[in-house]
């Protein structure tokens, strides 16, 4: 047993012994109050957001709105979200003399090195770091608490100690994607051109917020950002794979599907009646060649889809098609299609798998990943409740590499998972008819949306 001061550890050298002696420890602590949870998080962000920033703005949105002849006035929300690694935060330190051995599963390898010099008071050329493949990170794996552990535990005890979360403690300890809410009033001209576009953003971070279409007069103004602490959210938040770009295109694309119904017009046609960046454009016009089907005034009764952003220098659009079983409300992803203009591309095989895991690891933020709490209490203590997505739910996946050499290479690790809520949302309401503004998109949520909309499923 192990003590400095509030730090206590159990070490042991099986494991399970040593756990099973954890649980002999009585910890006392006082939990704050219990005011929020699932049900009215996203009230209690809108209440205690702060003032909002301008993230971009051209011309004048009310004289824009003044002269709009449709308007579409919607709100989009998201639950937390966990990273969910299959390997869990561990990390090994071993000391000698004045030099250190740490091994670590971290995205952070120099920071790492530099965290373990300052807890042990070593110079930081003193402390050789080794990074083993990291089993799944998403931005989780970016802060080391397990490494400053086993760094301090082994100067207290000698010996080369290793930390290594439980599954609970991986829920407990990491930060989530925060929940969030998008708010969009925008409207249409008279020859279906978006005319205004006034978008308001709740803790989803401002990255991806930009409109890429041609519209005269927009704003977008963040309330507060992705990465935080407890002040207003019940516990910390950070990056997850494509820091508040998988919000803000969900809401984004959403809206635009429901502006080109308001316009009389498919999908695919009003997008690019829309764009004028010829980059885009030919992204788009990429996918839908690949796509090789024919879309339709919304809602179709396909189930196709269709999402498009640019993240941070890297061009997306997806396409997806699904088939909705209206009377339990779940939804089968039949097919996706990915074009991606990343730049120059130097390894076209890397981009593909980049792309292809993006897609299987979005399918679970759009249907099932959802944190469950109350107050700063996590409900979610393994995969019995938590579910990502599971192999059996990968549809057929066909990526279109659109090579742009005028541009050196751009990312493309994060693009593709942050489309995956707008085009699978903006497919199951050409199926049924359900438009669905909160994610995840569970078959509870669809069946509701069904019941609201009119449809007998």
């Amino acid at each position: 047993v192990v003590r400095e001061k509030d730090f206590i550890a159990v070490l042991h050298r099986y494991p399970d012994v040593a756990e099973a002696a954890r649980t002999k420890i009585k910890a006392r602590f006082k939990l704050p109050e219990q005011k929020v949870n699932n049900k009215n998080i996203f009230d209690h962000l809108q209440k205690n957001a702060p003032a909002g920033e301008t993230v971009s703005e051209a011309g004048d949105v009310d004289k824009g709105k003044s002269a709009a002849a449709k308007k579409i006035t919607a709100k989009y929300f998201n639950h937390y979200v966990a990273h969910a690694p299959i390997e869990p935060h561990t990390a090994v330190v071993k000391i000698e003399g004045s030099k250190a051995t740490a091994w670590a599963s971290t995205q952070t390898p120099f920071r790492a090195q530099v965290e373990v010099a300052r807890a042990l008071g070593f110079a930081e050329e003193n402390v050789r770091f080794i990074t083993p493949f990291v089993g799944g990170g998403f931005g989780g794996k970016s802060r080391n608490q397990q490494l400053v552990e086993a760094a301090k535990l082994a100067r207290l005890t000698g010996k080369p100690v290793q930390v290594a979360w439980s599954r609970e403690e991986e829920f407990f300890f990491d930060t989530f994607r925060p929940a969030a809410v998008i708010a969009i009033d925008a409207g249409l001209d008279s020859s279906n051109k978006i005319h205004f576009w006034n978008y308001r953003n709740y803790f989803a971070g401002s990255r991806s917020s930009k409109p890429f279409y041609a519209i005269p007069h927009f704003k977008v103004i963040s309330h507060g950002r992705w990465r935080g602490g407890t002040r207003v959210h019940p516990f910390g938040t950070g990056a997850w794979r494509g820091p508040g770009s998988n919000t803000n295109v969900f809401a984004m694309e959403s809206h635009t599907d429901m502006l080109a119904e308001a316009a009389g017009m498919d999908p695919l046609s009003f997008r690019l009646h829309n764009l004028q960046d010829k980059r885009m454009q030919r992204v788009l016009k990429a996918a839908a060649d690949r796509f090789g089907r024919s879309f339709s005034k919304l809602p179709g009764g396909k189930g196709y889809g269709i999402a498009c952003t640019d993240y941070l220098g890297t061009y997306v659009a997806t396409m997806a098609e699904v088939k909705v079983n209206e009377k339990t409300g779940e939804v089968r992803v039949l097919r996706v299609v990915c074009a991606q203009d990343t730049g120059e591309i130097i390894n076209p095989e890397g981009i593909r798998m980049q792309i292809e895991g993006c897609i299987n690891m979005g399918l679970g933020y759009v249907f099932s990943e959802e944190i469950h709490f109350n107050g700063g209490e996590v409900l979610d203590k393994n995969f019995d409740t938590y579910e990502i997505s599971p192999f059996s739910r990968t549809p057929k996946i066909e990526t279109v590499l659109v090579d742009n050499p005028e541009m050196p290479p751009q990312g493309c690790g994060e693009p593709a998972i942050t489309t995956m809520g707008g085009v699978i949302a903006n497919a199951v309401y050409d199926a049924c008819g359900a438009r669905m503004f909160t994610l995840p998109m569970t078959p509870e949520r669809i069946r509701e949306s069904l019941l609201a909309s009119g449809s007998q499923g």
